[in-house]
């Protein structure tokens, strides 16, 4: 029975709501048959408990893949999402949020967002649901602290949720919008209740917010806001207006030069007289064309060139979606990551340098430096708790060494006999937080 509903549910069309509906009729009958099948008999609640959030997972990782941002929409929202908590993390600041100063504690800012963060390690509804709890738990414990100290009364939600929206902001885990969704939709509603619900709501009001984010939400001008946004979205391409505009001067500056030199040479020469003779007239090509000599566009000049197109893309996001780490940050990667990061590198320097010599440009060659210790490495695959994520305290050494696949065989033998590598994992913080949140999920 099992079986067949995976393989009869995988061959159909995604739809969102139907599938939501089939799955939690599908596992409310398979859990009522659990108590009603003889093997079952005389089994504790807590047993039966555990077994119906083992079925859940199991079925729910047979078919990510099917329902996980299964249509459009939710792709498309994921990467409007993505994008505008991208431009509003370059700017946005507690104060832009009514945060009091006394809730601002970045160390435990920063441990909330590592646990939302890890919301994409995992397939399972409730695995992903734990990094959400967790991330909450985190903030709510700085708040209950700062509340202490300062002998106020307990926060509540309008004390909560500025921070929460705060913290998504920076974290800003991709997809969210899918993950949140997910959830909604394969979650065992019976187990969506309590604390999960709580804070689940919690973080659907931060979404809407972010989604609504204006002007007047942040406390800001409206043009000033308009200005950051733009500056921001300039900014995540690496592009400066001003030195943009220095640069195209600069190319016009040059052109005019050398035309105003071509046409110089041509009036000198042309007073010493033209040369005749028996069969003699030397003509030149200046003489037909007064063209100006175009310079040749430089690699820095395709780069800039490219870079300002792409800001007037609608859909940049896109564009980026085959590179994974762009917008990640260390204490995103993994150990097993770190090999698939070198033949990127080796990569791009082969890429970089062959362009470089068909264009025949030189390269500015950067000095040489060392490979730095990779530090802020998350080597748990799941969930842990607060407790335990701060104090990791594991170190690990290894080496690896790849050849790429690629036709320059030659020039990537020279760059694996001159490149090693070594990843050093430190402690991810210091003893943050004292409480712990109270349930580590399984392996996805």
């Amino acid at each position: 029975m099992l079986y067949s509903f995976i393989v009869t549910f995988s061959n159909r069309a995604p739809d969102p709501e139907h599938d939501s509906v089939a799955v939690q009729e599908f596992l409310e009958n398979m859990e009522g048959a659990f108590r009603s099948h003889t093997p079952w008999a005389g089994s504790s609640e807590e047993e039966l408990e555990s077994a119906g959030e083992g079925l859940e997972k199991y079925v729910m990782t047979k078919l990510f893949n099917r329902v996980f941002a299964s249509v459009p929409e939710d792709v498309k929202s994921d990467e409007e999402l993505f994008e505008k908590m991208s431009l509003l993390q370059k700017f946005i600041r507690p104060e832009n949020l009514d945060i009091k100063p006394e809730y601002e504690n970045e160390t435990s800012w920063l441990l909330a967002q590592k646990e939302l963060q890890k919301i994409n390690m995992y397939k399972a509804p409730r695995d992903k649901l734990a990094c959400i709890l967790n991330c909450c738990k985190v903030i709510n414990n700085l708040l209950l602290n700062a509340s202490i100290v300062s002998n106020e009364n307990p926060p509540g939600a309008d004390e909560f949720l500025p921070v929460l929206i705060y913290v998504t902001i920076k974290a800003n885990p991709p997809q969210l919008h899918s993950n949140l969704l997910y959830i909604q939709r394969y979650r065992r509603q019976s187990r969506l209740v309590s604390e999960a619900q709580y804070f689940f709501t919690n973080i659907l009001s931060a979404e809407s917010f972010i989604w609504n984010i204006d002007a007047e939400s942040l406390s800001m001008d409206e043009r000033d806001f308009q200005k950051k946004m733009d500056l921001a979205r300039e900014h995540l391409l690496g592009l400066s207006a001003s030195s943009e505009n220095q640069d195209n001067q600069t190319n016009l500056d040059v052109r005019v030069q050398k035309s105003q030199a071509n046409q110089n040479s041509d009036v000198n020469l042309s007073s010493k007289g033209n040369l005749h003779g028996p069969g003699l007239d030397i003509r030149r090509d200046s003489d037909v064309s007064d063209k100006p000599v175009e310079r040749v566009q430089s690699i820095s000049d395709l780069e800039k060139k490219g870079a300002a197109e792409l800001l007037k893309e609608d859909d940049l996001y896109k564009k980026f979606l085959e590179y994974p780490f762009l917008f990640g940050r260390a204490g995103d990667l993994t150990v097993a990551d770190v090999e698939h990061l070198l033949n990127s590198y080796k990569q791009l320097v082969l890429k970089y340098v062959a362009l470089s010599q068909g264009m025949s440009v030189n390269l500015e060659t950067p000095p040489v430096q060392s490979l730095q210790t990779v530090s802020d490495l998350v080597v748990s695959e799941e969930p842990k708790n607060v407790k335990n994520a701060v104090n990791i305290n594991e170190g690990s050494e290894g080496s690896s060494k790849t050849c790429d696949d690629t036709k320059n065989g030659t020039l990537n033998q020279e760059v694996d006999n001159l490149t090693t590598q070594q990843s050093e994992v430190d402690p991810s913080y210091q003893k943050a937080q004292q409480d712990e949140a109270t349930y580590q999920p399984e392996h996805a």
